[in-house]
């Protein structure tokens, strides 16, 4: 059950609004790179100051048309707290389980982008260490090999959730797509980019036939732990404000 509305502060206030912000210029930027497809699949994040009630795109609309105030909060039992049309059940499933069970998911982003997809169709498919970009993901990607349908019940949330519960902090879905969880969005949204990137340049290598260069095991890791460094975490910050000063320029009424 959803718990009872509280008076918001004006600093609870203005992170709202900047989350809403955030998001929207999250989807927009999907779409600039083809991450997108159709109105399908869903953008999330936890409302600042609340545990049970979460952020998403709303159902039926392009991620192209997509401004800040369009965002629906969403509570505990899927329904919308403004009264507005609720997220579709797939969405539901897949994001309130995953922002319920991993603590460190208040940002859940789950595309069918192309090249990450394409290796979720493949038997046994991994992002593989053989560029400096994949070694971003060295050791948190966790592979759901099972498709079972639609996500339209708690179990396959509950499954994609449990995947991610071993500190891991990107899923593949098996036949399906990915979801890519964060502490902020933008941390989220870098990772979303260079995953996207990774696995772009991996499909390219591979359909060469030839053998892939893999990075041996202890210097992956060493490149890994370099790129979760403080300065590298905000290198991601300082990414997506550029991203959003660009919207700023060409498709402001994202902030509307």
């Amino acid at each position: 059950m959803a718990l009872a509305s509280v008076p918001v502060s004006p600093s609870q206030d203005d992170a709202r609004r900047r989350s809403r912000i955030d998001l929207a210029a999250a989807l927009r930027w999907a779409v600039r790179l083809g991450f997108h497809e159709g109105i399908c699949n869903h953008f999330s994040a936890v409302v600042p100051g609340e545990n049970d009630r979460f952020l998403i795109n709303p159902h039926g609309f392009h991620w192209s048309e997509v401004r800040a105030s369009d965002l629906v909060e969403v509570d505990s039992d899927g329904n919308a707290m403004d009264g507005r049309e609720p997220p579709e059940p797939t969405a539901f499933f897949i994001h309130y389980h995953i922002h319920r069970l991993v603590p460190d998911a208040k940002v859940v982003l789950h595309t069918h982008m192309p090249y990450a997809t394409a290796l979720t169709m493949l038997e046994d498919g991994r992002v593989e260490p053989t560029l400096q970009t994949s070694l971003k993901f060295y050791d948190a990607i966790a592979y759901d090999d099972l498709y079972n349908g639609l996500a339209l019940d708690d179990s396959e949330g509950e499954r994609i959730a449990a995947a991610l519960q071993s500190g891991k902090r990107v899923a593949f879905l098996a036949n399906h797509g990915v979801v890519v969880t964060g502490r902020t969005i933008a941390h989220a949204f870098d990772d979303l980019y260079y995953l996207e990137r990774a696995c772009q340049a991996q499909v390219i290598a591979m359909s060469t036939g030839r053998a892939m260069r893999r990075i041996p095991q202890d210097v992956a890791r060493m490149t890994a732990d370099q790129m979760a460094s403080d300065s590298e975490r905000a290198q991601a910050v300082r990414h997506f404000e550029s991203l959003k000063r660009l919207l700023d320029r060409d498709e402001p009424d994202y902030r509307d």
